[in-house]
Protein backbone atom coordinates (compact mmCIF):
# COMPACT_ATOMS: atom_id res chain seq x y z
CA UNK A 1 0.00 0.00 0.00
CA UNK A 2 1.38 3.68 -1.09
CA UNK A 3 1.42 5.61 2.06
CA UNK A 4 1.31 8.82 -0.24
CA UNK A 5 -2.07 8.47 -0.95
CA UNK A 6 -2.82 9.41 2.13
CA UNK A 7 -0.91 12.77 2.16
CA UNK A 8 -3.72 15.29 2.73
CA UNK A 9 -2.21 17.17 -0.72
CA UNK A 10 -2.40 14.10 -2.72
CA UNK A 11 -5.70 13.27 -1.53
CA UNK A 12 -7.27 17.08 -2.49
CA UNK A 13 -5.67 16.45 -6.30
CA UNK A 14 -7.67 12.96 -6.60
CA UNK A 15 -10.17 14.89 -5.73
CA UNK A 16 -9.84 17.65 -7.82
CA UNK A 17 -8.79 14.78 -10.73
CA UNK A 18 -12.35 12.68 -10.01
CA UNK A 19 -14.20 16.04 -10.11
CA UNK A 20 -12.83 16.58 -13.51
CA UNK A 21 -13.88 13.44 -14.71
CA UNK A 22 -16.97 13.26 -12.95
CA UNK A 23 -17.79 16.44 -15.50
CA UNK A 24 -16.50 14.74 -18.40
CA UNK A 25 -18.77 12.03 -17.95
CA UNK A 26 -22.15 13.25 -16.25
CA UNK A 27 -21.98 17.07 -17.68
CA UNK A 28 -24.85 18.51 -19.74
CA UNK A 29 -22.98 17.99 -23.15
CA UNK A 30 -21.47 14.32 -21.87
CA UNK A 31 -22.04 11.75 -24.34
CA UNK A 32 -23.28 13.14 -27.57
CA UNK A 33 -23.75 16.47 -27.46
CA UNK A 34 -27.29 18.52 -27.42
CA UNK A 35 -26.45 21.51 -28.42
CA UNK A 36 -24.01 22.06 -31.02
CA UNK A 37 -25.37 25.67 -31.97
CA UNK A 38 -23.51 27.85 -30.34
CA UNK A 39 -21.14 28.59 -33.17
CA UNK A 40 -20.22 26.90 -36.68
CA UNK A 41 -16.85 26.24 -35.70
CA UNK A 42 -18.36 24.04 -32.44
CA UNK A 43 -20.09 21.14 -34.68
CA UNK A 44 -17.07 19.68 -35.91
CA UNK A 45 -15.04 19.74 -32.55
CA UNK A 46 -14.80 15.88 -31.44
CA UNK A 47 -16.46 14.38 -27.73
CA UNK A 48 -13.40 13.40 -25.72
CA UNK A 49 -14.51 11.47 -23.08
CA UNK A 50 -11.88 9.08 -23.55
CA UNK A 51 -9.79 11.56 -22.81
CA UNK A 52 -10.89 12.36 -19.20
CA UNK A 53 -8.81 9.23 -17.69
CA UNK A 54 -5.52 10.68 -18.97
CA UNK A 55 -6.06 14.04 -17.22
CA UNK A 56 -2.97 14.38 -14.79
CA UNK A 57 -2.00 17.07 -12.31
CA UNK A 58 1.64 17.59 -10.56
CA UNK A 59 2.40 16.23 -7.18
CA UNK A 60 2.07 18.70 -4.46
CA UNK A 61 5.33 18.66 -3.32
CA UNK A 62 7.03 18.23 -6.72
CA UNK A 63 10.38 20.15 -5.90
CA UNK A 64 11.84 21.80 -9.65
CA UNK A 65 14.69 23.39 -10.77
CA UNK A 66 14.76 26.91 -11.69
CA UNK A 67 14.47 27.14 -15.68
CA UNK A 68 14.35 30.66 -17.19
CA UNK A 69 13.02 30.60 -21.40
CA UNK A 70 12.34 33.76 -23.14
CA UNK A 71 8.84 34.61 -25.11
CA UNK A 72 8.23 35.98 -28.18
CA UNK A 73 4.25 36.88 -28.96
CA UNK A 74 3.52 35.99 -32.73
CA UNK A 75 -0.52 36.65 -32.27
CA UNK A 76 -2.91 38.11 -29.47
CA UNK A 77 -6.21 36.79 -31.15
CA UNK A 78 -5.56 34.06 -31.38
CA UNK A 79 -2.82 33.92 -28.73
CA UNK A 80 0.12 32.51 -30.42
CA UNK A 81 3.21 32.54 -28.79
CA UNK A 82 6.93 31.27 -29.72
CA UNK A 83 9.00 30.02 -26.55
CA UNK A 84 12.93 29.68 -26.99
CA UNK A 85 14.52 27.12 -24.28
CA UNK A 86 11.03 25.40 -23.37
CA UNK A 87 13.28 22.78 -22.75
CA UNK A 88 16.24 22.40 -21.16
CA UNK A 89 18.92 20.31 -23.14
CA UNK A 90 19.10 17.92 -19.99
CA UNK A 91 15.26 17.60 -20.36
CA UNK A 92 14.88 16.82 -24.15
CA UNK A 93 17.66 14.39 -23.96
CA UNK A 94 15.67 12.33 -20.59
CA UNK A 95 12.46 12.86 -22.24
CA UNK A 96 14.59 10.66 -25.78
CA UNK A 97 15.47 8.65 -23.14
CA UNK A 98 12.23 7.63 -21.62
CA UNK A 99 10.84 7.06 -24.84
CA UNK A 100 12.96 4.56 -26.53
CA UNK A 101 11.11 1.63 -25.47
CA UNK A 102 7.83 3.14 -26.16
CA UNK A 103 7.33 3.44 -29.63
CA UNK A 104 4.18 2.56 -31.19
CA UNK A 105 2.26 3.77 -34.46
CA UNK A 106 0.33 6.96 -34.19
CA UNK A 107 -3.21 6.75 -34.72
CA UNK A 108 -6.50 8.97 -35.44
CA UNK A 109 -9.89 9.74 -34.38
CA UNK A 110 -12.81 9.94 -36.65
CA UNK A 111 -16.23 9.26 -35.12
CA UNK A 112 -14.93 8.73 -32.17
CA UNK A 113 -13.12 5.26 -33.44
CA UNK A 114 -9.76 5.49 -33.31
CA UNK A 115 -7.75 3.92 -36.23
CA UNK A 116 -4.02 4.38 -37.87
CA UNK A 117 -3.94 5.91 -41.39
CA UNK A 118 -0.24 6.83 -42.52
CA UNK A 119 -1.99 9.21 -45.52
CA UNK A 120 -3.25 11.33 -42.53
CA UNK A 121 -1.01 11.05 -39.60
CA UNK A 122 2.31 9.21 -40.46
CA UNK A 123 4.68 8.91 -37.01
CA UNK A 124 5.25 6.84 -33.80
CA UNK A 125 4.29 8.13 -30.56
CA UNK A 126 5.17 6.88 -26.69
CA UNK A 127 3.43 7.54 -23.91
CA UNK A 128 6.26 8.25 -20.93
CA UNK A 129 5.77 7.68 -17.09
CA UNK A 130 5.48 10.44 -15.43
CA UNK A 131 8.59 10.67 -13.35
CA UNK A 132 10.02 13.91 -12.00
CA UNK A 133 11.60 15.57 -14.77
CA UNK A 134 8.18 15.04 -16.66
CA UNK A 135 5.63 16.68 -13.61
CA UNK A 136 8.06 19.44 -14.06
CA UNK A 137 7.38 20.32 -17.10
CA UNK A 138 3.40 19.55 -16.61
CA UNK A 139 3.78 22.48 -13.73
CA UNK A 140 5.87 24.54 -16.26
CA UNK A 141 2.58 23.93 -18.76
CA UNK A 142 0.44 25.58 -15.94
CA UNK A 143 2.78 28.17 -14.51
CA UNK A 144 3.13 29.52 -18.18
CA UNK A 145 -0.74 30.21 -18.60
CA UNK A 146 -1.03 31.82 -15.24
CA UNK A 147 -2.39 28.77 -12.84
CA UNK A 148 -5.11 28.56 -14.48
CA UNK A 149 -8.08 27.54 -12.01
CA UNK A 150 -9.75 24.23 -12.67
CA UNK A 151 -6.90 22.96 -15.49
CA UNK A 152 -5.30 19.76 -16.05
CA UNK A 153 -2.68 18.35 -18.26
CA UNK A 154 -3.28 15.30 -20.25
CA UNK A 155 -1.18 12.59 -20.45
CA UNK A 156 1.75 13.35 -22.06
CA UNK A 157 2.93 11.64 -25.22
CA UNK A 158 6.19 11.90 -27.08
CA UNK A 159 5.82 12.09 -30.82
CA UNK A 160 8.34 10.66 -33.41
CA UNK A 161 9.04 11.53 -37.22
CA UNK A 162 11.50 9.72 -39.44
CA UNK A 163 11.69 10.67 -43.61
CA UNK A 164 8.45 11.10 -44.78
CA UNK A 165 6.48 11.55 -41.08
CA UNK A 166 4.12 13.92 -41.31
CA UNK A 167 0.56 14.97 -39.54
CA UNK A 168 -2.13 16.34 -42.15
CA UNK A 169 -4.19 19.84 -41.34
CA UNK A 170 -5.90 19.62 -38.17
CA UNK A 171 -7.41 21.02 -35.53
CA UNK A 172 -6.78 20.28 -31.92
CA UNK A 173 -10.29 21.50 -31.11
CA UNK A 174 -12.14 19.15 -28.76
CA UNK A 175 -14.49 19.39 -26.02
CA UNK A 176 -16.26 16.65 -23.17
CA UNK A 177 -18.93 18.58 -21.66
CA UNK A 178 -20.09 22.26 -21.63
CA UNK A 179 -17.36 23.22 -19.55
CA UNK A 180 -14.95 20.84 -20.45
CA UNK A 181 -12.69 22.16 -23.43
CA UNK A 182 -8.80 21.16 -24.38
CA UNK A 183 -7.89 24.94 -24.30
CA UNK A 184 -4.45 25.13 -25.63
CA UNK A 185 -1.34 23.59 -26.96
CA UNK A 186 2.18 23.43 -26.13
CA UNK A 187 4.29 22.12 -29.32
CA UNK A 188 7.29 21.14 -28.32
CA UNK A 189 10.61 20.30 -30.31
CA UNK A 190 12.63 18.03 -28.18
CA UNK A 191 14.73 16.88 -31.15
CA UNK A 192 14.99 18.51 -34.59
CA UNK A 193 18.42 16.85 -36.60
CA UNK A 194 16.22 16.89 -39.47
CA UNK A 195 15.25 18.91 -43.08
CA UNK A 196 11.59 19.99 -43.44
CA UNK A 197 9.32 18.45 -40.49
CA UNK A 198 8.24 22.61 -39.84
CA UNK A 199 4.77 23.25 -38.12
CA UNK A 200 2.65 24.91 -40.74
CA UNK A 201 -0.36 27.15 -39.98
CA UNK A 202 -2.38 27.66 -43.20
CA UNK A 203 -3.90 30.93 -42.01
CA UNK A 204 -1.79 32.72 -40.42
CA UNK A 205 -0.03 35.54 -41.88
CA UNK A 206 3.36 36.31 -41.85
CA UNK A 207 4.84 38.84 -40.22
CA UNK A 208 6.97 41.93 -42.05
CA UNK A 209 9.45 41.88 -38.91
CA UNK A 210 12.25 39.95 -40.55
CA UNK A 211 13.39 39.15 -37.07
CA UNK A 212 10.77 36.52 -37.02
CA UNK A 213 12.89 34.45 -39.70
CA UNK A 214 14.83 32.76 -37.24
CA UNK A 215 12.09 31.39 -36.05
CA UNK A 216 9.67 30.66 -39.16
CA UNK A 217 10.15 29.58 -42.89
CA UNK A 218 10.60 32.85 -44.70
CA UNK A 219 11.30 31.36 -48.06
CA UNK A 220 8.02 29.55 -48.28
CA UNK A 221 5.45 31.15 -50.29
CA UNK A 222 3.38 33.90 -47.86
CA UNK A 223 0.34 32.30 -49.35
CA UNK A 224 1.49 28.93 -47.48
CA UNK A 225 1.05 30.68 -44.22
CA UNK A 226 3.41 30.52 -41.37
CA UNK A 227 5.54 27.67 -41.02
CA UNK A 228 7.62 27.21 -37.72
CA UNK A 229 10.70 25.63 -37.68
CA UNK A 230 11.76 22.81 -35.57
CA UNK A 231 14.24 24.02 -33.31
CA UNK A 232 15.09 21.82 -30.49
CA UNK A 233 13.91 22.92 -26.94
CA UNK A 234 11.51 25.64 -28.20
CA UNK A 235 8.07 25.46 -28.35
CA UNK A 236 4.92 26.87 -29.71
CA UNK A 237 2.33 27.26 -27.73
CA UNK A 238 -1.61 28.75 -28.88
CA UNK A 239 -5.34 28.98 -27.84
CA UNK A 240 -7.52 26.40 -29.08
CA UNK A 241 -10.77 28.59 -28.18
CA UNK A 242 -11.89 32.11 -27.82
CA UNK A 243 -13.32 33.68 -25.15
CA UNK A 244 -16.97 32.79 -26.67
CA UNK A 245 -16.09 29.15 -26.57
CA UNK A 246 -15.56 29.48 -30.37
CA UNK A 247 -12.48 27.50 -31.84
CA UNK A 248 -10.72 29.59 -33.06
CA UNK A 249 -10.20 28.69 -37.27
CA UNK A 250 -6.56 30.51 -37.47
CA UNK A 251 -5.55 27.05 -35.44
CA UNK A 252 -5.73 24.87 -38.22
CA UNK A 253 -2.28 23.40 -38.40
CA UNK A 254 0.44 20.29 -39.50
CA UNK A 255 3.21 18.17 -39.06
CA UNK A 256 5.12 18.92 -42.38
CA UNK A 257 6.70 15.85 -43.89
CA UNK A 258 10.54 15.10 -42.83
CA UNK A 259 12.36 15.09 -45.54
CA UNK A 260 15.60 13.38 -44.14
CA UNK A 261 16.61 13.08 -40.41
CA UNK A 262 14.38 12.45 -37.16
CA UNK A 263 11.93 14.90 -35.38
CA UNK A 264 10.62 13.94 -32.14
CA UNK A 265 7.37 16.60 -30.74
CA UNK A 266 5.95 16.52 -27.34
CA UNK A 267 1.92 17.80 -27.39
CA UNK A 268 1.05 19.47 -23.95
CA UNK A 269 -3.10 19.84 -24.12
CA UNK A 270 -4.88 21.71 -21.19
CA UNK A 271 -8.13 20.89 -20.14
Amino acid sequence: MNPQLYHPATLLQYVAILSAIYVFFNGPFSGVSQDQSTSEESVDIPLSQEKAGQLVYPDSALQCDPHFYGVHIFSRSPLIIYIPDFLSKAESKHMIEISEDKWQPSTIYKNNVESSDTSVRKSEKAMIERDTTVQCIEQRALDFQGWPFDTFIERLWTQRYTTSGHYSHHYDWAFASKTAHRVSTFMVYIEANCTGGGTNFPLLVRPKDKRWCEFIDCEEPEENGVTFLPKAGAAVFWENFDVDGKGWKQGLHAGMPVHSGVKIGLNIWSW
